[in-house]
């Protein structure tokens, strides 16, 4: 006699059901966004909705850049001043600082050094004041060379006039060709260094072609795609 066969007791639904397989992601390569499926890992119709969600993302970036008024200290330092371009600095990922390029109406770009303009920096993270002294001063040497009494100079000149700042901080420059380089920390003067080589090197931190970040160069310039 054959024993009676034992019955698998099946769950509600009726198929026996196993745990699904995470679906398999893959490592980035240099260059690439997350927006693969292999990369994103989630099914299809999720997937399709955080790539819409990404495809809409930069024009609201964009959408949401409010217009930038005038600083209260540009009023008196630029004739007739106005927005030429800005960026946003990043260090490893982290947000340091966003920058604008302010000039007069005839503005040329065929004349950096010689042109009136300010530079605004909004600080989006704390630093120290001796910090941000030392790096412009190695940006500058990048540029050119300076003899050593002189680089320590200038160093001690920037010490004195770079506060330590916090977040939402602004600390403005302003470039009087051949002349001299005006400071303002939160729209009240700080200080200057009355030397046309010092104020050529130091507004050329950005907008020297030789910059060490050319593409903040562009997006302050509106020089995008064009050799400058």
């Amino acid at each position: 006699m054959t024993p009676p066969q034992r019955l698998r007791r099946l769950p509600p639904g009726g198929a026996a059901s196993r745990p699904a397989k995470p679906h398999p992601r893959r490592p980035l390569v240099d260059g690439e966004s997350c927006t693969t499926g292999a990369c994103l890992g989630t099914p299809w119709p999720a997937r399709r909705s955080v790539l819409l969600l990404l495809a809409t993302l930069p024009c609201t970036a964009l959408a949401s850049r409010a217009p930038q008024a005038l600083p209260p200290e540009l009023k008196t330092e630029l004739r007739d001043a106005r927005l030429l371009g800005e960026g946003t600095l990043r260090y490893l990922g982290l947000h340091v600082y966003d920058i604008r390029l302010w000039g007069e109406v005839d503005f040329s770009l065929s004349d950096l050094p010689g042109s009136p303009l300010a530079l605004e920096l909004q600080y989006a993270r704390s630093l120290d004041g001796k910090a941000i002294a030392e790096r412009s001063l190695k940006e500058m040497q990048g540029l050119d060379s300076i003899d050593a009494a002189l680089a320590e100079r200038w160093l001690q000149q920037m010490r004195q006039i770079f506060p330590d700042v916090k977040k939402g901080d602004r600390i403005t420059g302003v470039q009087r060709p051949g002349e001299a380089a005006r400071f303002f920390v939160n729209g009240q003067a700080r200080g200057e260094v009355r030397d046309a080589e010092f104020t050529r090197l130091f507004f050329g931190i950005w907008l020297s072609p030789r910059t060490s970040q050319p593409r903040l160069r562009e997006a302050l310039l509106g020089t995008q795609g064009r050799s400058s």
